[in-house]
């Protein structure tokens, strides 16, 4: 099957869904840069995983030199690399604004 005509299932266990959102932080150890993954959701799911995301981020402990910004929504585009991703920064604003439901039942 070509990675294209692949499923991509979101993380939230009882969830049948197709992901189309990638929760992502950008990590760097101050050579490389990379987006750290958290999710990969359904629209259904996205708001208590990028809530389940931030609470995660924000703990996560960091070495020397290392940054972790705070969790993106990305929409999943079929062979894009990461750093062509549409980050989507007025819907994250919108889900800041709302209190967290509950946590996701991810993996």
């Amino acid at each position: 099957m070509a990675l294209k005509d692949y499923f991509i299932r979101c993380y939230n266990n009882d969830c049948p869904r197709e992901a189309v959102y990638k929760i992502a932080s950008r990590w760097s150890d101050g050579v490389i840069s990379e987006l750290k993954t958290y999710f990969l959701c359904c629209a259904e799911c996205l708001p208590p995983c990028f809530h389940e995301a931030r609470r995660k981020q924000a703990v996560c402990r960091l070495v020397a030199d290392e940054t972790l910004e705070a969790p993106g929504i990305y929409l999943i585009q079929r062979g894009s690399h990461d750093y062509e991703l549409q980050r989507l920064k007025e819907r994250e604003t919108e889900l800041l604004q709302v209190a967290p439901d509950s946590s996701p039942t991810a993996m």
